[in-house]
């Protein structure tokens, strides 16, 4: 998922749509075809998801898709329009699609069970990052000091719903998610039905960081490579303020040809991002993430190994370096970080976006002075959330927040 303002996120990630829409002409079923091609399904058409979609019929190794969703004749335009476009450029996928209501759990299990899809992306969540950044400019930036974590039941609540309809379903997909991954991933491990690897959010700063670091180094971007572990906080508030904040963070960069680990100030890479790197945000930012994701998904469809960045590999919390495999990302983390350590500077930077911990049984502990924020301003408070309430959460905060926005219509 992505995050208020789009310069970190990703998020993305996520879509706004409940539980989104399909597309195409009746869908097809069946995993790998004989092409070796894998089925991609695409929950939650989305800006982003689109971005992805188009992405996606570019590449002969991931042009085999289903569009799945509620309104299917409006998903089904969507895919038609890319399909065409596709088609324009000389390029010939399939898009199909077929009908999917995240809340029905067991006929969203039958549907996969017929599908049969390789891969899932999660680009469906109960409330957009993109819906606060349209409130008037200093409304926006006082609420966004509440920082990310606070909206977390937006976006657990349908990947929980998706995930158990995944186990229900029996088949063996992949599930790579949009809806803030960094928390998302780690809370529904707790109970065994983590997706199996995140986008956005960390993917985003690292091309960037990486110009950045070439800049410094005297190298041409080419050469340089960058392994970054950090939670969304970090990849959120770098591009917007040009220092990492609250934000711990692990940053090691090296350059092709020359030996070892390459000296960076971190403080000038940083500067760059909120001057002569800065980027547009908002919907139209949306293209990078979706760039990270099909990095991913192209990974995991080709069988690649390509290094990448990605939130919430295996459910871990917050985001690493990762070469990517049909199965997921494995971490690929930089000479003289280990695991143990990577995870602990993801869950430190976590209580700087608005999550203190995640319990055992996935309850979720919300910091104190990120939650003062939402109550003073919205009404709501939340200091600890069962897995099983975020449902009734979510919608509490669809309530308060749509009664806030009013004042400033």
């Amino acid at each position: 998922m992505t995050s208020p303002s789009d310069t970190s996120n990703t998020t993305g990630t996520s879509d706004t749509t409940g539980t989104s829409a399909s597309t195409g002409t009746s869908a097809s079923t069946g995993t790998t075809g004989s092409s070796g091609k894998p089925l991609i399904m695409l929950l939650g058409m989305g800006d982003l998801s689109a971005k992805v979609l188009t992405m996606l019929l570019g590449d002969p190794a991931t042009n085999r898709v289903v569009l799945a969703g509620r309104d299917a004749e409006a998903v089904r335009r969507r895919g038609n329009l890319a399909l065409f476009t596709a088609t324009n450029l000389g390029l010939h996928g399939t898009v199909d699609s077929v009908h999917v209501d995240l809340r029905d759990v067991d006929a969203t299990a039958d549907t996969l069970a017929r599908v049969r899809p390789d891969i899932i992306f999660m680009g469906g969540s109960l409330q957009s990052w993109r819906v606060i950044t349209a409130l008037p400019k200093e409304v926006f930036e006082e609420l966004d000091e509440a920082q990310f974590g606070p909206w977390l039941p937006m976006h657990l609540t349908l990947n929980h719903l998706l995930m158990q309809a995944v186990r229900g379903s029996g088949i063996d997909a992949k599930v790579v998610n949009a809806a803030f991954p960094d928390a998302v991933g780690p809370v529904l491990d707790k109970v065994g039905l983590a997706p199996t690897i995140g986008v956005g959010n960390v993917a985003n700063i690292v091309p960037a960081l990486t110009l950045g670091a070439a800049h410094l180094l005297d190298a041409h971007p080419s050469q340089v490579e960058l392994r970054l572990t950090a939670q969304h906080y970090f990849s959120h508030y770098v591009p917007r303020f040009g220092d990492a904040g609250k934000g711990a963070y692990h940053l090691a960069a090296s350059v092709r040809g020359r030996p070892g680990t390459a000296e960076l100030d971190h403080g000038a890479l940083f500067a760059q991002l909120d001057n002569r790197l800065k980027r547009i945000g908002g919907i139209d930012g949306q293209l990078l993430t979706a760039s990270s994701a099909v990095r991913v998904l192209k990974g995991m469809a080709a069988d690649s190994g390509v290094l990448a960045h990605a939130p919430a590999p295996g459910g871990l919390p917050g985001g690493y370096p990762v070469r990517v495999h049909r199965a997921g990302g494995t971490l690929d983390l930089p000479a003289g970080l280990d695991r143990d350590e990577a995870v602990r500077i993801n869950e430190e930077c976590q209580r700087a976006d608005g999550i203190d911990r995640i319990d055992d049984d996935g309850t979720v502990h919300f910091t104190a002075p990120e939650m003062a924020v939402m109550k003073r301003l919205l009404g709501y408070e939340c200091q600890s959330m069962k897995l099983g309430d975020a449902s009734e959460w979510a919608n509490e905060l669809t309530l308060k927040y749509a009664a806030f926005a009013a004042k400033f219509r």
